[in-house]
């Protein structure tokens, strides 16, 4: 038997910040999505997992407003408000400016289409009419996959990529990437009138078309640097010329343009000759985002009002000529405010189809299905969208209207939680939460008699100008907490002195200089050291008692190349044994480094594990020499440190495990152990769920695991709206309880007590700077 108990988190300020920019990296596996506060994130599919998994968040300049994002050939750039262009180290976890401010502003990039292999249909342009292409085995059908009646094939490899800029000065820019990480300006297309709100690249690259804010869309020629013809857009709109601002172009390899402007219409042209084929004017409010399948048989558009929107090409046999045309499909409204971006990747999956889930023909009047797992398998692209909301949804891009979108990210920017029992002070539990630019202190006052349990500030240490706080820790005694910002790590030192207003005073300890600014840090179980990993990729461990740097370990692949310079990726999650011997530091990519804090070495290095990342870990109170991790591919593997291998559990069980696990709803985000030796059981959670497993208990069959992801699951196994539960836990193993609101923590308070820290979403969406799209609802 365990308790939970609920937390009322008024006092935990979580304020996510909106998504302005996607781009999809080229082999279409990870997502970068840039927020408006300037960090930048790197999403990626776990294998057979429901949850998607953030691989990196990269801390960027807050007074730097991103506008879009490329991906071209690996480097990953994003332009800014004030005309700069950054380029993102996704392996140094840093940004450099490769073309510093130009005066105005950037609204939108845009690569040259470079080489892969996509699923499409080869042209032929005997067959080409009216700019589509016509070709035999279409599919007309909206439930049916696409890739199907495709085939595979490689355009030509263009090593230096060229990318276009669209500047409010009326100018189209064009820079040049090189293999050598250059990024040179090249030339400027002829000036125009009105702002240029965006560009995009012919797929050939041939020809640029640019979108402005008078109403026009213009077709360079890229090598004579001349405007080839321009088409007005506002002819059949709403609102006068001077109203329409051409928010996004797309070129798809069938010959057709497609535009998204102001007025709400999506208008699709002949790009040859800059005819209107079709306009629909299904948006009620600017169109501000525009994506196209890999067959580019299907587009989406997304906007102001929410929704996202599918149009595809389709064949006319009215007419005695057979001839194509761009239909509206239908729309979702997954978002309650603005959508700024769409991109489409692929997902990355190792399990295949169940007999039972393979995908039948949809009929018109069922009900969308909101299983995930029955479309997000390999080859089968998705579309993303996000906006003003600080929400990531999935949708199935060859069924659209057929499956519900899948919330990617169920707490975006959640803020780190770390609860510590100061013993000195009769179990007073402190928690420490880190915000952007500050972090809090704050107790909790346990109510054990049925009601909530509430929190109460201690202090706020705030971060010096607007330097955002990268990572945090307090020590397990809470003597000591600590953080770390883009230019030094900070230490203080927390004592309880029944003087001032909160009781509680706060000094500050002075680190050694010669540390930097770190990725991570962790105490040590005794609180006597501070574990630093830095920029450098070096980890510093820190006696907190004299200040003094006692040892630095440089992570490595191999025994002998610790005394080498550092070549591997930055830490980003860190472990410590309760014995203090062992130290597990992990990277953003996923391999493990073992450290033995007693002989000062590298013990043992563990690459990643089935190519996936590393979600949450920890040594077991039990066992010391024991880690558990999980991964974003919803595994679970035990090590033994001392014996270099898995455990025996892990060697039994870790790919048997049930179905349900593997199905786990939402990311894991963290492991709690119940403070006692005896006790084999772990609880790992995510933002939507939590899981009990006992190691010392045999693994159950997935008599329930239909039931997991169902929003239509009955209460047996959710969190009950009351402060207090009790479970009977001794029944089955890896038993599920799902979370009603998104969940910020849970730790362990007790053996046989559980703390569950949640926040509902529309107290978060109420703090939000922009307002939610009007939706009328009928008879007010």
């Amino acid at each position: 038997m365990f308790d939970l108990y609920k937390c009322s988190s008024t006092s935990i300020e979580w304020n996510p910040s909106p998504i302005v920019a996607l781009a999809t990296s080229l082999d279409e596996s990870q997502v970068a999505a840039a927020r408006e506060d300037g960090s930048l994130e790197i999403w990626l599919v776990s294998p057979g997992a429901v949850g998607w998994h953030c691989q990196l968040t990269i801390q960027g300049d807050p007074n730097l407003r991103v506008s879009s994002l490329v991906w071209p050939a690996g480097r990953l750039f994003s332009s800014s408000i004030d005309g700069s262009v950054l380029e993102w180290d996704l392996f140094h976890l840093t940004h450099k400016v490769v073309v510093d401010p130009i005066g105005v502003s950037i609204w939108q990039m845009a690569a040259q289409p470079s080489s892969r292999k996509q699923l499409n249909p080869k042209p032929d342009l005997a067959s080409i009419e009216n700019g589509h292409t016509i070709a035999n085995g279409d599919v007309t059908s909206e439930s049916e996959i696409e890739a199907d009646s495709l085939e595979l094939h490689e355009e030509p490899i263009i090593e230096n990529a060229s990318i276009a800029l669209a500047c409010d000065d009326g100018c189209v820019r064009i820079y040049n990437t090189s293999s050598s990480d250059g990024f040179t300006y090249h030339k400027s297309l002829p000036r125009v009138g009105g702002r240029v709100l965006s560009v995009t690249w012919s797929t050939d690259a041939k020809r640029i078309y640019s979108g402005s804010s008078d109403g026009f869309i213009r077709c360079w020629d890229v090598k004579l640097s001349h405007e080839v013809y321009r088409i007005t857009v506002g002819l059949g709109g709403l609102g006068s010329m001077s109203q329409f601002c051409v928010w996004s172009i797309l070129a798809l390899r069938c010959g057709t343009l497609v535009s998204a402007d102001s007025s709400g219409s999506v208008q699709f042209w002949d790009s040859s000759h800059g005819t209107l084929l079709q306009a629909h004017s299904c948006h009620k409010g600017d169109v501000n985002a525009l994506a196209a399948s890999p067959s580019h048989t299907r587009v989406f558009s997304a906007g102001s009002d929410g929704q996202v929107i599918l149009y595809k090409l389709s064949v006319d046999k009215s007419s005695s000529i057979m001839m194509k045309k761009w239909v509206y499909i239908g729309y979702v409204r997954a978002h309650t405010h603005d959508v700024r971006a769409l991109t489409v990747a692929v997902p990355i999956s190792r399990a295949d189809l169940l007999p039972e889930e393979k995908v039948k023909r949809a009929r018109s009047k069922e009900k969308p299905d909101f299983s995930y797992n029955k479309w997000a398998h390999v080859g089968i692209p998705m579309l993303i969208s996000a906006g003003d909301d600080t929400k990531l949804f999935a949708y199935s891009a060859n069924e659209f209207t057929r499956f519900a979108p899948h919330d990617i990210c169920p707490a975006p920017q959640r803020p780190p939680i770390q609860l510590v029992c100061r013993t000195a002070e009769r179990l007073t539990y402190l928690l420490l939460v880190q915000a952007p630019h500050w972090l809090d202190l704050l107790t909790v006052e346990v109510n054990r008699d049925g009601g909530v349990s509430t929190t109460d500030t201690v202090a706020r240490v705030k971060n010096r100008g607007l330097r955002k706080i990268i990572c945090s820790s307090i020590s397990p005694s809470g003597t000591f907490f600590a953080y770390s910002s883009h230019v030094k790590p900070c230490l203080f030192e927390l004592k309880k002195n029944g003087t001032g207003k909160s009781g509680w005073s706060i000094s500050k300890r002075k680190l050694p200089s010669s540390i930097p600014f770190a990725h991570s840090m962790l105490f040590s179980s005794d609180s006597c050291r501070l574990m630093i990993s830095g920029h450098d990729r070096m980890i510093y461990v820190v006696d907190v008692g004299n200040m003094e740097l006692t040892h630095r370990f440089t992570p490595c692949r191999k025994e002998c190349d610790e005394e080498l310079p550092p070549t591997q990726p930055p830490i980003t999650k860190m472990f410590t044994s309760l014995d203090g011997q062992w130290l597990a530091a992990v990277n953003c990519l996923g391999d493990i480094y073992i450290f033995n804090l007693e002989t000062q070495r590298q013990h043992w290095f563990i690459s990643r594990l089935d190519g996936a990342s590393v979600t949450a870990g920890g040594f077991t109170p039990k066992h010391s020499n024991v880690l558990i991790i999980s991964t974003s591919s919803n595994q679970v593997y035990v090590f033994d440190m001392e014996a270099k291998k898995l455990g025996e559990w892990s060697m039994h069980n870790t790919f048997v495990l049930p179905r349900r696990y593997q199905d786990f709803p939402g990311e894991v985000i963290g492991l709690t152990f119940p403070p006692s030796t005896n006790s084999s059981i772990v609880v790992v959670y995510s933002a939507r769920a939590m899981c009990l497993i006992d190691f010392g208990m045999p693994i159950d069959g997935d008599d329930d695991h239909d039931n997991i992801n169902s929003p239509h699951d009955s209460s047996t196994l959710k969190l009950k709206r009351k402060s207090k539960e009790t479970k009977n836990i001794s029944r089955k193993n890896f038993e599920f309880c799902l979370f009603q609101e998104p969940v910020l923590f849970v730790g362990h308070l007790s053996k046989g007590s559980v703390l569950v820290l949640e926040k509902p979403w529309m107290q978060v969406v109420k703090a939000f700077d922009a307002q939610p799209v009007h939706r009328h609802i009928y008879g007010t």
